[in-house]
């Protein structure tokens, strides 16, 4: 089968697509033929190497799936807990295989399988066939695409999180969601307006922008054009925003803290541009706010979002398909920030 592989850590150039022997499924797992794949802003940090993480090579990234189950390990229709997927139905992937514990950048030795992802700890879904356990798997709502579904798990999980569990995003409130544009925020503006807030988003370009209004954003800043902060409050009458969702990072975490309200909460699950957010410590004790890391989400929380896709009520936004051939353009778009939404690859026919 084919594979997008890299050999060594590095740029877009080191993934080469490889011949590779297709999977034999194992005790408790599903043989599933990919349909599409979506990358994650994971896929470019696996390629680039995350500090304290090792993975053996080469690897095969790519964390959210969808696809046909085309054969069954031994056992899986005995175990119990959960609806043992069958044959020839089409299913998307929970990428997670592992969550809750200690992540691997926190702790010299975590718990084994405290947190794992499909395409991290484990080769993804960047090829033509996967071995996952089969209660990673969910049937695809018969309304989403396989291209559509491939947008989904990563990025509509981890924005459901950070609304809803952490930061308690309240209707009648005021959301300003970073990065707009980015998967995660795509997700965040209709889940934003799906809890009844009043949403502004900040992104780049005059056409993204028209984007984010069309997904329900109320008002939108150009962040090269005028200040975040300065139209947040001018937008609020001062007030700032109750809710900042963040994933950027360094290039927008001193607006972030500036743009909130008094009691207001911070809620961030990445950093893209950089580790190192500046922060100006009497605002923040001043304005009393608080700040919440966020990371993933459950299950359930996957299965909670695949209920509103499946009514239509929150819709995956595919920036383009390309074949899986083309990954490393995909890395390169990504790394650019030149999408709207997700970049979705397409595997097999």
């Amino acid at each position: 089968m084919k594979a997008v592989r890299f050999h060594e850590h590095g740029g877009p150039e080191v993934l080469r697509v490889e011949e590779v022997p297709r999977p034999e499924p194992g005790p408790g797992e599903a043989l599933v033929e990919v349909k599409a794949v979506g990358l994650n802003h994971l896929d470019l940090w696996m390629r680039r190497g995350l500090p304290g993480l090792k993975i053996e090579m080469p690897h095969i990234g790519g964390s959210d799936f969808t696809g046909v189950v085309r054969a069954l390990g031994p056992g899986v229709t005995r175990l119990a807990g959960a609806a043992a997927p069958k044959e020839g139905q089409r299913v998307i992937g929970y990428p997670l295989a592992g969550y809750g514990g200690v992540p691997h950048f926190l702790a010299d030795d975590p718990p084994p399988g405290a947190f794992s992802i499909i395409g991290e700890q484990t080769n993804g879904a960047c090829c033509e066939f996967i071995c996952v356990p089969f209660s990673n798997l969910l049937p695809l709502p018969d309304s989403l695409s396989f291209e559509e579904g491939a947008a989904v798990p990563i990025v509509f999980i981890t924005a459901w999180r950070m609304l809803t569990e952490r930061a308690g995003l309240r209707a009648g409130e005021t959301l300003l969601v970073q990065g707009a544009g980015s998967g995660v925020g795509t997700a965040a503006i209709q889940i934003g307006k799906l809890l009844g807030a009043r949403v502004i988003a900040a992104t780049s370009t005059a056409d993204k922008a028209a984007r984010a209004r069309a997904l329900g954003a109320d008002e939108v800043i150009n962040y090269r054009e005028e200040s975040i902060s300065g139209r947040v409050r001018e937008l609020t009458g001062r007030e700032g925003a109750h809710v900042v969702l963040e994933h950027v990072g360094e290039a927008t975490w001193e607006e972030s803290v500036k743009s909130a309200a008094y009691h207001g909460r911070i809620v961030i699950c990445g950093a893209t541009t950089g580790f190192q957010g500046k922060t100006n410590l009497t605002v923040l004790f001043a304005k009393q706010l608080s700040l919440l890391g966020s990371t993933m989400g459950s299950l359930p929380s996957f299965k909670k979002v695949l209920g509103f896709l499946a009514k239509g009520r929150l819709r995956p936004v595919v920036d383009r398909v390309l074949p899986l051939e083309e990954c490393r353009r995909g890395h390169e778009i990504l790394e650019a920030g030149e999408q709207f939404g997700k970049i979705v690859l397409r595997a097999g026919g």
